[in-house]
Parts: structure tokens; sequence; C-alpha cells
């Protein structure tokens, strides 16, 4: 298991069944040379739509959060430039956004490895044949990006665009508008941006860890990729461990469970009370026991979004964390149609009464009325995130509500009012 901290990473690094070294092998802020010894020079000439069969192969799906197949992804923009009437060459974006809170995987891994990300733009459009190509990153990371993409002769065509610091911004249509506009805020989401995104052309968009693990499937074959998880979750993914003094990013293997990688990063399993799983839009659980599968086959999977782990002690309050979660989010919606404007702000309102000391017992019936009401009418999935979150809350601290609606509080000692 790959971990890596503010030094950088670990001496201990992820292999596949043949050895072969994945993520963070070339080392701590790998330059070019250290790439090229870690994973050899990359070459385009055999990259053409077949890979796209390659990557089905693997099933590889998307690290930023939806676990969206990700040659299906890549072979809906293929078909979306044929089924122009005015055909287009695409666009390929890598979104390096990130602008989830608790997640740091995407900056530590363009940090450390800005080389792979790009290895695997440029072969996603060979795949595509695309005549664009973007890199949409955070201020934190931009300096180690620009700095890789200087440094080599093969990425003329890339284009290193800065993204906004905003929960929002790495959504994959407020990603194609910052760059189109300079404003990071989501587009219509009926609108597929497959057939006419980016200067109306199928644009492409994919999380920079999910290219990193391309350009390894096209060096190493879909069977190496496969060679590690298990089949219903091939291959590595990171995770962004934080709570309990834990701040690190781990390499894991697909399907494991959450007390392993826990028990990785270092954490007193006993000081657990819950785990959030996928960051701000993912969900509570207290089963150690899980494991994280994107697939969400079994009862015993949970699907790992972001890459989010975030531990709340057993003595803190799951209510009143979830209640701070939630305000946050109705800040920082786009404001764009009723659910954000109206429904975030008025699930905020209630938790909050419910977490810090209103018994009224209709709140509880009332956040679950709100919660409802916002799901699946929104401009884009925010408002979906956001009730997923609650929903869990509601299911996972019921002991804890009905504490709080007698004036109490589970989880600490004072009482809740």
């Amino acid at each position: 298991m790959t971990t890596l901290g503010a030094a950088g990473p670990a001496v201990d690094t992820v292999r596949g069944s043949a050895g072969t070294p994945q993520l963070f092998a070339a080392g701590s802020n790998a330059g070019l040379t250290e790439h090229e010894q870690a994973f050899g020079p990359l070459s385009l000439e055999s990259i053409d739509a077949g890979f796209i069969a390659v990557l089905e192969e693997s099933g590889l799906t998307g690290r930023g959060g939806a676990a969206f197949s990700s040659w299906q992804k890549v072979a809906a923009t293929a078909q979306g430039r044929g089924a122009a009437l005015m055909p287009a060459k695409p666009v390929v974006i890598a979104n390096g956004a990130e602008g989830e809170p608790l997640s740091f995987k995407d900056k530590t891994l363009l940090a450390h490895a800005p080389h792979l990300v790009i290895d695997g733009l440029l072969i996603a459009g060979r795949a595509v044949s695309a005549s664009l190509l973007y890199i949409y990153t955070t201020p934190a990371a931009l300096p180690a990006v620009e700095a890789a993409v200087a440094g080599r002769r093969d990425v003329r065509r890339i284009k290193v665009v800065r993204a906004a610091e905003t929960f929002i911004s790495g959504e994959a249509s407020a990603v194609v508008n910052s760059i189109a506009t300079g404003v990071a805020l989501p587009l219509d989401n009926r609108r597929r941006l497959s057939e006419s995104g980016l200067k109306g052309r199928p644009t492409l968009v994919l999380n920079v860890e999910t290219l990193a693990h391309v350009a390894l499937i096209a060096r190493y074959g879909s069977g190496w990729f496969r060679g590690a998880g298990s089949e219903r979750d091939p291959g590595t993914r990171l995770v962004s461990v934080s709570g309990q003094g834990a701040g690190q990013v781990l390499e894991v293997e697909g399907d494991a469970q959450f007390c392993d990688v826990l028990s990785s990063a270092g954490v007193d399993l006993s000081t657990v009370g819950a785990v959030l799983v996928g960051g701000y839009h993912g969900r509570w659980i207290r089963d150690l026991e899980c494991r994280l599968s994107p697939s969400g086959q079994g009862e015993n999977a949970v699907n790992p979004g972001a890459g989010v782990l975030h531990i709340l002690p057993t003595q803190e309050c799951g209510l009143e964390a979830t209640a701070r979660i939630l305000d946050y989010l109705a800040h920082a919606s786009a404001k764009q149609c009723g659910p954000c404007m109206f429904g975030l702000p008025a699930m905020a309102r209630v938790l909050t009464a419910i977490a810090y000391g209103d018994r009224n017992p209709r709140l509880v019936l009332e956040l679950e009325r709100l919660t409802k009401l916002v799901g699946g009418r929104g401009a884009c999935h925010h408002p979906d995130g956001t009730a997923r979150l609650v929903s869990s809350a509601l299911e996972i601290f019921s002991d804890d509500v009905n504490a709080h609606l007698l004036g109490t509080c589970t989880r600490t000692t004072r009482r809740a009012t």
C-alpha cells in the first residue's frame, strides 16, 4: 500500500500481480527523467480507437466520484463525433479541480506524478482523435503541472487552465463552462457533453487519477490492471484519509475493507465512531467490515465516490458534523435552480435545529420531506448528493436523533440544549 503525506510517498509501493509499479512508483515530485525510468517512455504509435476495447476489458471506472465505466465515456465521445452533422474533432479534459474539501488525492497525484496524468491525457486524445487537450486544475497543483508540461516536447496541444476553488467547479459541465467562459457553474444536465461540449465539440472529461490509470493500462495491458483488486472492482485507487489526526493519501486495491485501509493509515479502530465515505456528497457508515467498491453490489459494498474517507471520532456528534457540512453545501451551490436556492438552505436550517437543541419531533419528518423534494430536480447533481448525505445521517445516527429530541447527546457528556 502506497502512503503519501506532506513529505511525499513512503518506501512501500503498491505493485500489481507481476510486480509492476503503480501510480507513485517514480517517487516524490517525480520529473520526466524519473518518470521514464520508472515507466519507460510513452509510445503513442499503437494507440487508436481500438484502445477503447482494452479499457473495457480492464474494468476501469472513473475515479472522480461518479464511478462510471471509463470505456463507455470514451466510446460515447468517439461516437458523438460520428453522429454530428458537421463532424468536429473532440476535446479531452483532465479534470483536477477537486473542489471536495475532504479530498486531496488529485493534488497529491499532480504534485508527485504529473507525467503519468499527461501520458493518460495524450492516450485518451489519440483514442478519440482529439485536437484539443486541457488540464484543468487548482492553484495549488498548477505550478507542478505547468512545469511538467513545459518540460516535454510531445504536449504542444495541451493547455493548462486554472480551476476555481469552489465545491462545484469540478462538475463536468462546470469544467467545460469554466474553460469556455471563465465561469465555473454547471450547465443543464440534460446536455450530453459527449455530443456537444466545449466549443460545440464532443468533449470527454476524465478525472486526473482515471487518466493516470489509463497511462498504466496502455503500457501494461488490461490483464495487468486486473491483477490487483477484485472482479467487481479491479485495479487500485487513491483515497484521502482525514480526521483523527490522519491526513494522507493511500493507494489501495479495489474492494479493500475499510478496517484494513484505516489501519494502514495508522488509525486506532476503537476510536472510530463513523466514517464519511465519498466526501460531502457521500454517506456515513459504521460497519468497518464494509468494502470499497463502486459497483455497490452486495450489502457490504460502499461506493468510494471521490475516494474520501473522513473519520468521525467516537466522542464527536454525527448530527453536528453533518449539520456543518450541510450548511457549507447550501452556501456552495450554484444557486441556479429552486432545489439549490431554497431547498438546501431549508434542509440546513432544519438539521441545525435538530443538532443544536430544538426538540420538535416534526422536524425529522420535515427534513425527510425536503430531502425527497430536492432529489432529481436540480439543474445539476448537487442537490442529489446533498440529499444522499442527509439520508445516510438520519439512518446511521438515528439513535443520536432520538437523543437530541430528548435533550441529550449520545456522543458527548453534555446535554444537546
